[in-house]
């Protein structure tokens, strides 16, 4: 008898455990920013949060996200003129591609 109490302890702790530990998936935004030499500088911020990202041949990537609603910041170079990209989702495992993104003079 008591060591069936203990199998169902054990197998209560497992499942409480499996369930307090959910995996989170991540997800992340990508773009491409033209003319390629017009972006400084790309930056995601979230509340008080922001994280700046590599700029390759005008291409940017975020990686690691947690579901939620983010801006995107880009600094220009001269002549070019700063964007602000506003209201990006971001959902489970997936990645938000924000396409071509021509920058104005």
């Amino acid at each position: 008898m008591k060591k069936l109490g203990m199998i169902l302890s054990l197998l209560i702790i497992v499942a409480l455990g499996s369930i307090a530990f959910k995996s989170i998936r991540l997800g992340g935004i990508m773009g491409r920013v033209t003319p390629v030499d017009a972006a400084a500088s790309v930056s995601l911020v979230s509340g008080t949060d922001t994280l700046k990202a590599q700029i390759s041949q005008g291409a940017f990537t975020f990686t690691n996200l947690k579901q939620g609603v983010y801006s995107v910041w880009i600094r220009a170079n001269a002549p070019y003129k700063d964007t602000l990209i506003e209201n990006v989702a971001v959902k489970d495992s997936a990645t938000t591609d924000l396409g071509e993104i021509k920058l104005q003079q």
